[in-house]
């Protein structure tokens, strides 16, 4: 079942497994403020379970891109397209939030983004990143990485 992410009253719904889903919840919210103001777009996920495609196609880059297979299970997703830009989230038990942006007419703006929720370690798989931190009145310290996806999918 989908639900519609409320940035005004932060909810941990779905994310309830989470050692960190206070914090996950918040980072999930932050996601969904900046959709709204940015594309007035209402942020809507699935339970992982329901979204397999989703799924493959984000470990599909993962792996070809950086040989990156997350231990973490993941607990929701969504998938939409706004204006040239394919967006697709992932959210894990961990505590991280991941996010490719896929530019359907420029190869040069692609990329995968991660965020650390606030109390997580950083995965081992993303050990070789540098993280850059950013506040936030929803999430408290997020601290993010990504990487240029160089291939077509």
């Amino acid at each position: 079942m989908s639900y519609v992410v409320d940035f005004k009253n932060v909810s941990t719904v779905g994310l309830e497994s989470s050692p960190v889903a206070e914090a996950l919840a918040g980072l999930r919210a932050n996601e969904a403020r900046y959709l709204m103001n940015k594309y007035n777009h209402e942020f809507t996920v699935v339970p992982a379970s329901e979204s397999q495609e989703t799924l493959d196609y984000v470990n599909r880059i993962l792996k070809e891109e950086r040989g990156i297979e997350f231990a973490a299970k993941p607990l929701e997703t969504s998938r939409f397209q706004l204006e040239n830009i394919q967006f697709t989230y992932v959210f894990y038990e961990d505590g991280l939030g991941l996010n490719v942006m896929y530019t359907v007419d420029d190869p040069k703006k692609r990329a995968v983004g991660f965020k650390l929720s606030e109390g997580m370690e950083v995965p081992k798989e993303l050990g070789n990143f540098k993280f850059a931190r950013q506040k936030s009145k929803l999430a408290g310290t997020i601290r993010g990485s990504f990487f240029v996806i160089k291939g077509e999918y």
